[in-house]
This record gives structure tokens, C-alpha cells and sequence, in this order.
């Protein structure tokens, strides 16, 4: 299971830099998320795809599952949820103002 996850998380990487190698700022944006959306998973498979009970204190289980990473992976997604809004809403802004999200043309240089 774990060589299928690495194998996800390199396409989730390989996509992510393609899209923010680019020039449209939208494509930048979507790549960040894939690239947050890769980390997270990662972070999953380094802690271990494993099977378990809850760890609950008196009970004596032979396998748990360790809730940290779970943890740090849920705050990671609402970190990255709101630095996507924070993202799309400076995007719109930057179109209404300069009419284009082509990051090129956003220089300023005449």
C-alpha cells in the first residue's frame, strides 16, 4: 500500500509543478493545492498505513493507531483551505485591476 501512495504522491507532485510553472496565475493557485494536497499525503504514509484500535487509556491493545499525524494533517488542511481563499481572492482582485492573470503581463514593465 505504501508504494502505491508514493507512486500517487509523485504524480500529485509531478502535476503540482507542472501547473505552477506556468503563466496563468489560476493554474499557480490549483498547483499550490495539489502540491498541499501531496504533503498531506506523504505526511500519512511516512507516520504508517496501519490498522489499528483507538488508543484508549486501561485498554490493553496489542495494535493502535497513533491520532499525532491525523492531527497535524487536519490542521494542515484548514491552513491551506484559507491561504487558497486568501490566494483566489488577491487573483480576482489582480484581474478586476490589471484585466488579465497572465503572470507575465502582471510585471508592470512598459
Amino acid at each position: 500500500m505504501e508504494v502505491l501512495m508514493s507512486i500517487l504522491i509523485g504524480l500529485l507532485f509531478a502535476c503540482a509543478v507542472y501547473l505552477m510553472l506556468s503563466k496563468s496565475l489560476l493554474r499557480i493557485i490549483i498547483g499550490t493545492g495539489l502540491l498541499s494536497h501531496g504533503a498531506h499525503l506523504m505526511l500519512l504514509t511516512m507516520a504508517g498505513l496501519k490498522r489499528g484500535t483507538v488508543p484508549l487509556l486501561g485498554e490493553n491493545a496489542l495494535f493502535y493507531t497513533d491520532p499525532v499525524p491525523q492531527a497535524l494533517i487536519l490542521t494542515a488542511i484548514v491552513i491551506s483551505f484559507g491561504v487558497t481563499a486568501f490566494f483566489l481572492v488577491l487573483a480576482y482582485r489582480a484581474y478586476q485591476e490589471l484585466g488579465t492573470d497572465n503572470v507575465e503581463d502582471m510585471k508592470g514593465t512598459e
